[in-house]
């Protein structure tokens, strides 16, 4: 049996990163796939079955598991956490704090209603159950959101909500579980009816002090070089897994607003640079999501599920149709968000691990206290089964549904093709206005003030800043934008701002010039594995294309068909032209690169830097 256990760890990252490349190739949402390859690996390897017969306790499992999931969850926020700037809260704050708010008290009472009257639960169990449900999470939103890809409004408050709300909705679900259990036991008694808001200044204290203290340990540690750059990332994840520890044991489930904190603390800092800790946290927080959500499929009792029957199904449905529109039009009212913002924020309130985590500690909590208490152990036996279906339903219905909402709101676009210009040359100007004019969104970025006035003037948005400034990412548009060309003359530039933007758009779709010292051997060229995907071929650098430039060569873009081929296009502009782009009749571009020869067909467009003085005349 041991094995079995050893094999079924095994298992779990294998499938977890191969549902996460199946999601990637077939384009539908990893969470899906997750939770599907999870329930198949259940059917023949039941982790809590494993463990109790490894054991011989029937809550072997969730002693063993939650615990693991507690820390995978704490990694998770701390991740999250360093994502949260405050510059994005220009635009989303009122929001954020609206739906953590009143969002979220709207939902609890609904949710609990519903579990009342629907579900028939006991008041006490409907009403601990609304406040676990409260609870969203990035470990089911930042996969809908990589997956869904909305405007970078919207995609602030979906991020910051599912952060912040984990750590409220799991200290709202610890104060309505006391409150409602343990009112006579609890270290707050004394105080009556203002025990909840003396946990919660409790809560605020513990885990405020602890995230300021080890933030400021952390960054005084690094600025005075006490930690070498190799260990920064494990450093900063050990002592945020650390505190996190230390704060539930002083508080209980404290240990999430600590990590939290601690991650916005860190990434809004201005002492030290902590990018390379980021992007650390952010290829483990993928890996844990993925394992998390195996191990949660995987212990999905089916026959439970279906125990809960049409009561279940109906319930998931009204969460989804009335909990969470109502919680966002209620707390949103009287804002200037517009009402397709409203609306797709009303279509996105996936459920995940932590709300399974923290009901199930709860439901195995109650049972004991219900001892001899029949009808509330019945009732305490929903809970589970409910939550699951909930996070099943959620996920399930977001996951197929919110992309394309999104999309018809206008507030997202599902393969965007615009591309974002390091650079803002006469050359690279004309280029980007042709991709303009023909529908495609385009952008910008250059430190010549003299480039970006001429750029404005042509109706192209031009931004007045270094490609690798820290704060372009908030303050371009990079609605319908999907990739990256670095064009400037500066060819460590271009292979710097290639490897920052990879991060953004992906590798796939980052693209420099050659550098222009290529002919002068590897030693002095900028490091292949520092830039991105070589445009045109080695041949054609930044000098090179000026110069044809120069000698009156211009962007053209030209459909091609049947009577007139690409053959008849280099008969008419000569052999020396330079195709940049082909134009399928979907409207997806394919960028010439070195590693990719372009054979443009009868059904495609081009855009090429031809001579229209040198044309010949074609019958």
């Amino acid at each position: 049996m041991d094995d079995q256990f050893y094999f079924y760890l095994a298992l779990v990252p294998l499938l977890g990163i191969l549902a996460q490349l199946v999601a990637w190739w077939i384009r539908v949402p990893s969470i899906l796939l997750l939770l599907g390859f999870g329930v198949l690996l259940g059917l023949w390897m039941n982790p809590d079955e494993i463990l109790t017969k490894m054991g011989g306790d029937a809550n072997m499992g969730p002693k063993v598991l939650f615990p693991l999931v507690s820390l995978a969850v704490a990694v998770i926020l701390f991740e999250g956490g360093l994502s949260l700037r405050f510059r994005e809260l220009k635009s989303a704050g009122s929001a954020v704090v609206r739906l953590c708010t009143f969002g979220a008290a709207i939902s609890w009472i609904l949710t609990s209603l519903l579990a009342w009257w629907l579900l028939q639960m006991d008041y006490r169990m409907a009403i601990l159950l609304g406040a676990v449900l409260v609870v969203t999470g990035p470990t089911v939103v930042a996969p809908l959101l990589r997956h869904i890809r909305p405007n970078r409004k919207i995609g602030s408050i979906v991020k910051w909500e599912g952060i912040i709300i984990d750590p409220i909705g799991a200290i709202l679900a610890v104060l309505v579980f006391e409150q409602l259990f343990h009112l006579h036991g609890h270290s707050e008694a004394g105080f009556g009816w203002l025990a909840p808001f003396v946990s919660i200044l409790k809560t605020a204290a513990v885990g405020g002090g602890l995230a300021i203290a080890a933030s400021a340990a952390l960054i005084v540690m690094v600025k005075k070089y006490w930690i070498p750059d190799y260990l920064h990332g494990v450093a900063f994840l050990s002592v945020a897994i650390a505190v996190f520890a230390l704060s539930n044991g002083l508080m209980h489930e404290s240990g999430l607003v600590t990590v939290t904190l601690m991650g916005i603390i860190l990434t809004n800092q201005k002492y030290i640079s902590i990018e390379h800790v980021i992007e650390f946290k952010e290829n483990l927080g993928v890996f844990l999501i993925s394992c998390l959500f195996i191990v949660l499929g995987s212990r999905l009792d089916l026959t439970a599920l279906a125990d809960v029957g049409w009561r279940g199904a109906i319930f998931v449905a009204l969460m989804i149709l009335i909990v969470r529109p109502a919680s966002v039009m209620g707390s949103l009212a009287g804002s200037k968000m517009s009402k397709e913002e409203k609306w797709f924020l009303s279509f996105l309130a996936p459920r995940g691990i932590v709300a399974a985590a923290v009901i199930s500690v709860f439901a195995l909590e109650i049972l004991a206290l219900a001892e001899h208490d029949e009808a509330l152990r019945l009732d305490a036996a929903k809970l589970v089964p409910a939550t699951f279906m909930v996070i099943v339903g959620t996920v399930a219905v977001y996951g197929l549904g919110a992309a394309a909402f999104a999309r018809k709101l206008g507030l997202a676009d599902g393969n965007p093709q615009g591309i974002l210009f390091a650079g803002a040359d006469d050359w690279i100007r004309d280029i980007a206005k042709t991709l303009q004019e023909h529908g495609y969104a385009v952008a910008v970025v250059d430190t010549n003030y003299n480039n970006v006035s001429s750029a404005r003037m042509l109706g192209v948005p031009a931004y007045c800043a270094s490609i690798l400034s820290e704060h372009i990412h908030e303050e371009v548009n990079l609605a319908g934008i999907g990739r990256m060309l670095a064009l400037t003359q500066n060819d460590a530039v271009n292979a710097m701002a290639a490897r920052e933007y990879a991060h953004m758009f992906g590798s796939k779709n980052v693209f420099r010039l050659s550098p222009a010292d290529h002919s002068k051997g590897d030693r002095s060229k900028v490091g292949h594995k520092a830039t991105g995907r070589a445009l045109f071929s080695d041949d054609w650098s930044e000098e090179r294309l000026q110069k044809r430039y120069a000698e009156g060569y211009r962007p053209k873009f030209t459909k091609l068909s049947a009577e007139f081929t690409y053959e008849d296009f280099k008969t008419q502009y000569g052999n020396d032209v330079l195709v940049l782009m082909v134009f399928d009749s979907n409207g997806i571009i394919q960028i010439n690169t070195a590693d990719f020869d372009l054979e443009p067909n009868n059904d495609q467009s081009v855009l090429a830097i031809i001579h229209p003085d040198r044309a010949n005349n074609v019958t």
